[in-house]
């Protein structure tokens, strides 16, 4: 569990890291190392675009390497994009349809990103401690990704 004030402390954090850049693979990648240094007990921090075929491809971000392409619907980010709402799961063993693309993952929170009603994308945080997050850390984490969001045009679908 991470405090409201550390969020407040990494939300300065990110606003004046990703100030005067509006690249989005810049800010993005910036963006996923700061959430994976910052926070405690995180393994993975991450992006994952949405595609014009519907799947969600691996996009910039901190940690082992990850799976590549995951069908919206499927697995923890898939069910966060295809519900339009954040996602905490205490326990990704006990998660039907969960995808393992690093078996040290044991918790996890998916933000789902939009402009607009359009899904372009999700911000994927792991840990390797059940029950890692918490209320306060996805209010925490969707206030990091609304910041992180006002600093760069997303990107259209991708053709893969």
């Amino acid at each position: 569990m991470t405090s409201s004030a550390t969020y407040d402390q990494l939300e300065r954090q990110v606003r004046e890291l990703l100030a005067g850049e509006t690249d989005f693979v810049a800010n993005a990648g910036n963006f996923a190392a700061l959430v994976y240094h910052e926070l405690p007990d995180v393994n993975w921090a991450g992006f994952y675009l949405a595609t014009s075929s519907g799947d969600l491809v691996l996009g910039p971000f901190a940690g082992r390497p990850a799976c590549t392409r995951l069908p919206v619907g499927r697995g923890v980010c898939g069910a966060a994009a295809a519900r339009r709402s954040a996602l905490v799961v205490d326990d990704v063993a006990a998660f039907a349809d969960h995808i393992v693309c690093d078996t040290a993952s044991r918790s996890e929170i998916v933000v789902p990103l939009f402009t607009g009603d359009r899904l372009w994308g999700v911000f994927d945080c792991d840990s390797p401690k059940l029950a890692r997050f918490t209320d306060e850390d996805r209010a925490g984490i969707q206030r990091l990704v609304r910041a992180f969001s006002a600093s760069a045009a997303p990107p259209g679908p991708h053709e893969h």
